[in-house]
This record gives structure tokens, sequence and C-alpha cells, in this order.
């Protein structure tokens, strides 16, 4: 039993269903609920922080964007106070609270805004300023509209038959229902559980007398989305409507029998304006065009699910250069436009496009998101993360904005290692000053992030490295605090600790930890494993050197307390990268990217760059197991496709030019890694997955290497490779015995193999490598949106839920499990509102059998253990890290430095996002939404359109 006397401490329940019902039952007296309710301190914000809203836009309930007016909000308030006969304390303030909920809540977000979420905040707001019997009106005001739109739509459907449609040409024409009949037959052919009429029924509710054309067909698209949550054959439905769009306005022909023909016919004119346009690379225009034009397969186009049918088309498909930018591109143009950019530096250039465009438009292999937006334009930056040093000199900072800035400007993530310069209290040698430390040099970092707008995509997105014998560590930790002094204060870019092993090792010994300022200890950052030791304790004995002393745990424990409550600073590990670096002999890994998967050396002459894609393991599964000649051969070409990446990028500095030629890096990761399971029937919580994580990425590590080792004997050995571990014959595997010599103790990870390592060995020491390092798991946000897979390697969020991003609303519902539900045929509407009403988890539903409920647990039902056992198994066979994130349930600090000390003995190199559950909630109309306690904007699950490192 939790009582609560007041509507502002329910609402900080941040559970807006049992809000209503408590508002609806609080004139009874009723003034207690039973439930376990955690209150969580409202976060403070400022209004003048709030974005420019005057070009805001909120969607409407048909889909169309407007131009946001606040004074309807206000009229609604208003009215809802008039109904309950009374006068608001201060109209202005609560106005204001509305204004800053959204910001937070949404602006601030980059989500976009609707009509519904707007009315959720004013119910929220009027909730927690105890306005409750204004609440209660307006609850039972939009409830009352709510029907009233219902009658509205049933009379539309008894007036259907005189209704006209205004054309696009203007002109005046009968609804004919047999015409949509026919069209939505058409494009459902091949899918089996698709109801036409029901979905004509639906659109019909939504018309009226003079509904314009393109009204009428956003009527049916979302009238076919709206049944996405019956069956997952909706949402392949709506991609091929959304597409029909694109082919009306491009080939000005709807997906018709000669859709392939138009398709190829127009090809060469596509290529053509696209380079009058200035907008792509004129030497595709060398190409064989026809011959490739003959190679595209437009049916594939069907493979698209909603969401990615959608995403492509707002983000991915390329615009004319107009005041009105027209889509000119269509999907199978776009595949192979990326393939051809990828090609063009290759002899057979024809035939390697064909090769890459086949694994690319079958979502075989996905290239990151720069590499889509760009390969094959005027503009071909096609590198996702960058990581780079700043100097201690105001020359050297300044110059770090700047190169941050090139680098973001073209969407690129970056890691910023700020681990040089010099704390707070340090001596100014020329002015004889006091610094102010790092701090403040990370709050004007913190503004580049926003003001650098990534090609218009989005601001920013930058990371901050700090190693944990800084002096300015401890203000480091609270970077993302939302109290505290703003001017210390960063709350865009991400704060990531980099921690060596004797950290750790003090820690579990409960012994003191000491802090220097880097400028009189700058060896510190150059070294790691038992020569860091050895010269840490050399300093240490050093008292004019020393800053101060703190224990271990208590700074342990503060990084793990702001970690659960801001999300940072994200913990990484310095020796683990740097013992098990292929690199070690021409350098130094000062932190990782972005996402924390990218271990490259950085320095003042160097900003390494890395190059990513990643094979969709959900395609790689055949007859229950992995498919090794697909899969070898896939990974092969997206081996190839990413060292061609090096040689027609386009680089923003000269530092980067130089640091990718010399090393050629690449980072092939993986997605879809829980639909394999699926498909495999394997559990996320089970040893099965663990022994499953080892030898499918030993499989991926042994073709990439494999691939790497042809490609230079085909194209010569990276510049680098001389000293290098590959050299040495060391390989991923066989540095784990290294990382264990240096640290003095076992990693607790398994270490057998199944495939002949020794065999390649012997080809790397002949041919020598192509690549200085070949692989890393990126989060793939994005590019899985597309592919319809499950992101990177992370077990299922939500079995259904909504997400939100720029393009819209979703409904995104786990297609494996309706299909082992109707293999039972236990797939109804019953059984879905069951789910929906456990905001997508199958636990405690009993007709459901047990073995399908424990296949489909969702992320916070799997211990967190099995994250990190299969990520240190992958992990053994990577050479450089990989984007894991960590969910839990609890609020136990033990349980949560447990778990991280147990990624540092696992021999983990990085973690990523630790994701904390606070609640979920069905939405009123039947459509699952999950929360999470609030994060911020970086790659991750929770943000879509994230688009550094995808």
């Amino acid at each position: 039993m939790f009582q609560i006397t007041s509507l502002a401490g329910l609402f900080l329940s941040n559970n807006r269903q049992i809000n209503r019902h408590y508002i609806l039952w609080y004139n009874k007296g009723r003034t207690t609920i039973c439930s376990k309710i955690k209150i969580i301190a409202p976060k403070k914000i400022e209004l003048n922080k709030q974005k420019h809203m005057n070009n805001l836009k909120i969607q409407k309930r048909n889909g169309d964007l407007v131009t946001f007016d606040k004074t309807k909000i206000n009229n609604a308030i208003t009215k809802a106070f008039n109904a309950s006969k009374l006068i608001p304390k201060n109209s202005e303030d609560l106005m204001e609270k509305v204004m800053i909920d959204l910001n937070e809540k949404f602006i601030n977000q980059d989500k976009l805004l609707t009509i519904e979420n707007v009315q959720d905040v004013v119910e929220d707001v009027l909730i927690k300023l105890d306005y409750h019997d204004v609440a209660k009106s307006y609850i039972r005001y939009r409830e009352a509209r709510k029907v009233l739109r219902g009658i509205q739509k049933d009379k539309a459907l008894e007036d259907v038959e005189n209704i006209k449609i205004i054309t696009e040409s203007g002109k005046e024409e009968d609804f004919r229902e047999d015409k949509i009949s026919v069209k939505l037959l058409r494009l459902a052919n091949g899918l089996s559980h698709i109801d036409i009429e029901k979905i004509i029924k639906e659109t019909k509710r939504n018309l009226y007398n003079g509904i314009q054309e393109q009204e009428l067909k956003k009527a049916i698209l979302n009238s076919t989305r709206m049944f996405t949550e019956s069956h997952y054959d909706y949402s392949s439905l709506a991609a091929r409507l959304l597409f029909d769009e694109l082919y009306s306005d491009i080939l000005d022909k709807h997906a018709e029998d000669d859709l392939e023909k138009l398709y190829k016919e127009n090809f060469r004119k596509y290529i053509e304006n696209g380079v009058s346009y200035g907008i792509l690379n004129k030497e595709l225009a060398d190409f064989n065009l026809d011959s490739l034009a003959d190679s595209l397969i437009p049916k594939r186009d069907n493979s698209f699910f909603y969401l990615g049918a959608q995403t492509i088309k707002d983000r991915y498909l390329l615009r004319t250069p107009d005041k009105k930018p027209k889509i000119f591109e269509l999907p199978q143009w776009f595949w192979m436009r990326v393939a051809m950019g990828l090609s063009l530096k290759e002899e057979k250039k024809n035939e390697k496009a064909v090769e890459f465009y086949n694994v690319l438009s079958q979502f075989y292999f996905v290239s990151s998101t720069p590499t889509l937006f760009n390969s094959g334009t005027t503009h071909s930056q096609l590198s996702s993360c960058y990581l780079n040093t700043v100097e201690d000199s105001l020359t050297g900072i300044f110059k770090g904005y700047s190169d941050v800035a090139q680098v973001s400007k073209w969407a690129g993530g970056v890691g910023t290692d700020w681990t040089p310069v010099r704390s707070m209290g340090s001596k100014i040698v020329g002015t004889n000053g006091d610094s102010q430390g790092v701090i403040p040099f990370l709050k004007i970092y913190n503004d580049v992030a926003v003001a650098v707008n990534q090609g218009g995509k989005r601001r920013g997105a930058l990371a901050a490295y700090l190693e944990v014998w800084h002096s300015d560590i401890e203000e480091f930790v609270e970077l993302k605090k939302n109290t505290g002094d703003e001017r210390r204060r960063t709350h865009d870019i991400h704060p990531v600790t980099w921690i060596p092993d004797l950290f750790m090792k003090r820690v579990e010994a409960n012994e003191d930890w000491t802090l220097f300022s880097p400028n009189t200890v700058p060896e510190l950052h150059e070294i790691y494993g038992r020569e860091f030791e050895k010269k840490y304790l050399e300093y240490e004995k050093d008292e004019k050197l020393v800053v101060r002393r703190i224990k271990a745990r208590v700074l342990w424990q503060k990084m793990l307390t702001m970690l659960y409550e801001t999300g940072h600073p994200w913990i990484t590990f310095k020796d683990a990268c740097n013992v098990r670096s292929p690199q070690d002999h021409v350098g130094v890994v000062h932190g990782s990217n972005l996402c924390t998967e990218i271990t490259l050396n950085s320095s003042k002459d160097e900003i390494a760059v890395c190059n990513l894609g990643s094979i969709n393991m959900a395609l790689m599964i055949k007859n229950g197991d992995i498919d090794k000649e697909l899969l070898r051969k896939t990974v092969r070409t997206g081996m190839r496709m990413l060292d061609n990446v090096v040689d027609v990028n386009f680089y923003p500095t000269p530092e980067t030019k130089n640091s990718n030629l010399a090393h050629r890096p690449v980072g092939l990761g993986m997605m879809g890694y829980q639909d394999a399971l699926y498909k495999m029937g394997i559990n996320f919580d089970s040893l099965e997955n663990v022994e499953f994580s080892d030898r499918s990425m030993e499989m991926i590590s042994y073709y990439a290497l494999e691939a790497s080792a042809d490609l230079a004997s085909e194209k010569g050995t990276y510049q680098s490779y001389k000293g290098s571990k590959w050299d040495r014959g060391i390989l991923p595997i066989d540095s784990l015995d290294l990382l264990e010599k240096e640290r003095g103790e076992k990693i607790e990870v398994d270490k057998s193999s199944n495939m002949d390592w020794d065999s390649l060995r012997a080809t790397i020491k002949e041919k020598g490598m192509r690549n200085s390092n070949c692989m890393a798991i990126a989060p793939t946000a994005t590019i899985s949106n597309i592919a319809g897979s499950v992101p990177s390697i992370e077990p299922i969020f939500k079995n259904i839920y909504m997400k939100e991003n720029l393009s819209g609303n979703f409904l995104v519902i786990n297609r494996n499990l309706i299909d082992d539900l109707m293999s039972k045929d236990l797939w109804n509407e019953s059984i879905l509102n069951e789910i929906k009403m456990r905001d997508g988890s199958l636990q405690g539903i009993a007709q459901i059998p047990e073995y399908i409920r424990a296949k489909y647990k969702e992320a916070f039902e799997i211990p967190a253990d099995w994250v990190l056992e299969t990520s240190a198994r992958r992990g053994k066979w990577i050479d450089q890290s990989a984007s894991t994130n960590i969910f839990i349930s609890t609020t136990s600090g033990k349980v949560l430095s447990e778990l991280y000390t147990k990624a540092w003995k696992y021999g983990l190199k990085t973690t990523y996002y630790l994701r904390t559950l606070a609640a979920s909630q069905v939405s009123r109309g039947g459509e699952v939404k999950a929360t999470e306690k609030k994060e911020f904007k970086a790659c991750s699950i929770a943000d879509p359109d994230c688009e550094a490192c995808q």
C-alpha cells in the first residue's frame, strides 16, 4: 500500500492511466491508491532553454502537419476552467508549464508533436498542479469529442454514396469503392492475412464530401496501418501503398504490370538528372547504365515493412534542389546508387556494383547511414565514426572544436579525448594564473554539438572521454545533472569514463585513488597495463604531483549513481582496448567513439576514422542454422565495400585523411541477432544463446579476417601493417592471453574455438592484411528499421510498442511472435489485448504456452548477466568493440556495481547505455507506448533518429 495525498504526488508515478482513474475517483473521497509507485523528482527545466517555436509543426489526426498554435491550447484550458466554474491562479504560469513539458518531452527530443501528445501534456499539468476538477472536466471533454468523432464517422459511412472526390487536376469525381478495392487487391498480392473489406470500411469512416484525392490516399494508407497490430502483412501493404505513390510521382505510373519495365527504362534518366542537379557524382554516368538497369529487381521493394519504407522515403531518397524539393529516387535506384558509389575505384566497377547492389537490396548487409546518405553523391562523406584528441593549449583546444565542427557537419559522430587538458587550479605558465579546468571547455564543446547541424539531418552527436585519474573527474561525472551551476553542465554531449585496470583493482580492494592534473603527469595518458601501474605508483609517492586522494569506491559509486540517474557517464576500459589493439605498435587508443564500439588510435596528427556496415543475421539462418556459405559470401562482399569507402571517401580534415589512408580500419558488425535466435528456437537467457553468440561471431571474424587478407593480396597491405599484431601472428583470440598477463588475473571467458585458426594465421602471414581493424558492432538503430530487424545484438525491447520519430508514429510488433502464436491457433484479438495490457509482455498470460513466453521475453525480463556473457563471448573474436547496452529493472547500487565489475572481469572493452525501467503504458487508442527513464540523445534504441553511426 502506498499512500498518496496530493495529485501532484500521483502525477510523479508517471502512469497516466492511474492518474486518470484517480482524478475521476477523487470527488468520491477516494484519496488512496493501492500500488507500489516509485516517486521520481521532476526535472528542473528553464523556460529560456526552449527551442525557437515559430516554425514548429504539429500532426493533426488525419496525418497532416500544420503550424503549431499555442492559443488553441490556451482556449481549451480556459473552457475546462469555465466548465468547472474555476479561475486559474495564474493562467500564464499554467500555460508556461505546459510549454516547458512539451519542450522537454517532445521538442528537445526531436520527437513528432501530435494533437494527442499536446492534450496528454495539458492533462498531466492540470493533475500536477492539483486542478483535479478541471482535469476531470478536461478528460470528460476529450472523451466526449472522441465519441462525437465516432458518430461523425458513422454518419460518413451512411453518406458515402454521395461523396465527391476532388482530383489533383481539380476535377470532381464520384467516390468509387471498386477502384480502391482493385488497387488494394493488386498491391496485396502474396500477402495472406489482409482483409480488404476491413480497410475499405475504415477508409470510408474518414471520408467527407469534397475530399481531396491526396487526402483520400492518406486515408487509405492510415486505415491500412491501423490494422498492423492484427498482422504484419498490413505493414507490408502500407509500405507498398507508400511506394505506389512514389511510382506515380516519378514514373507517372502505379505499381502495374509494366512497373519493372518502367523502373529499368528510367534508370538512365534518373542518373542523368541527378548529375545535372549537381547531386550525383558525374562519374556515375560512366557506368554501363543499361546493364545496371537490367540488374535492378523492382519486386525487392516488396521486402520493406512500413517503418522501413517511410524511413527511406523521408530521410534517404534523394530530392531535387528546388525551393519545394521533390523525391526523384526510387528504392532500388537508391540501393544501386549506393553500390555504384562504392564501386567507383574498382577495375570491374559494373560487376562489383551489381554484387554490392544484391547484398544491399536484399538486406543481407546494410552500410551505415552516412554511406547510404552520401555514396554516389558529390559529397561522399561515407564514414560513421571519428575519434580525436585535444591538446593542452588554447590553440589545440580550439583546433579541436574546429575539427569536430567539420566532421559533425558531414553527419559523423565524434568521440573526443579530453584527458590532456589540465585540471582546475593548475598553473598556466604564460599568465601565471590558475586554470579553470576541463569543464568550461566541455561546455563550449557542448555548444558546438548544438550549433553544428549534421547536413540538415540533426544536431551534432558528440562524446567526451576522460581518464578517471584526472582531478576534474568528480565534476565530469556530474555534467548531465539537472541541478547545479548551468555553466558547468553539458546536456547535449555524452560524458564517458576511460578506466584503467588499476582503478578497478583499487575498487575491489577498497583502497585510495589518487588524482592528478595531466599537465604534470602526461605519461599516464600514453601508457597502459603494467607500465601504467608502475608509473602511477611512482607518481603517487611524489606529493608535489598529487592533487588529492579519494576512496576508489566512493568515486566508483558516484559514477554509477550518476549513470543510473542521468544515463551518464558510460563506462569503458582503457587497458582492454589498448592491450588487445592490433595497432599497439603505432600509437595509443585514448578513447572510443560516440557509440563505444570503435577503438582506434588518435593523436594530434591523426583523427581516427571508421567505416561501418552490418550483417543481417536474421537472413543468415536457413533451415534452423547458419548458412555458412551465404554468411561467408556476404561478409566478403561487405568487407570489400567497407574497404572501398576508404578510397572514395570525402575527408573533412587532413588528419582524418592521413589516418584513414594509413590504417584503413573498418567496422563490420551485425544486426538482427535476436531475430536469428527466434528462427533457431533459442531463448536469449540460455546457454544455447551464449554458445551461439560465440559460434556466430567466430564465423564472422574468421571470414572477415580472411577477406581482408585476400584484399591485401589483391590490392596491398595497409601502410602501417609492419609490426602490427597481425604481422606478429597475434589474432583477437590470442590477445586475451596478453590482457590476462597485463592485468595479472584471469579473464573470465571461455577461450575455445571451432575453426581452423592456424590455417588463417598462415594465410595472414603470407598475404598480410588490408585493414588494421575489421570488426565493430554498432547500435544499428536506424538501418535495422530499414531492414525490419531487431537492432544490433540486443534482446528485443518490447514485443509491441509505438516507435516515434520525425516521420511519425509507427506500431512495431514482433512478427516472429505472431507466427508462433498463429501456428498454435492462439493469435486473436483477445490475446492481442492481453499483450497490450501488459505493455508487450507475455509473462502471466496463461493461454500462451510457457515455452513461447520464455522465448519472447523482453529486454527488461532478461537478467543483464546474459547480455554481458554473450558480449564477452563475441568480444574474444572482435578486434574493436561492441555497443553493449545493459538493461536492469532494479534500483540496487550493489547489483549495478556487480554488473559493471563483471563486465570488466569478462574482458569487455566498453559498455554503452544503462537502461533502467521506469514505466510503460497502453495509450488511449489501444497502442502500446514504452517509456524509459529520461535519457539523452545518442545512437540508441530509444533514439530512432540518430544517424551518426547507424
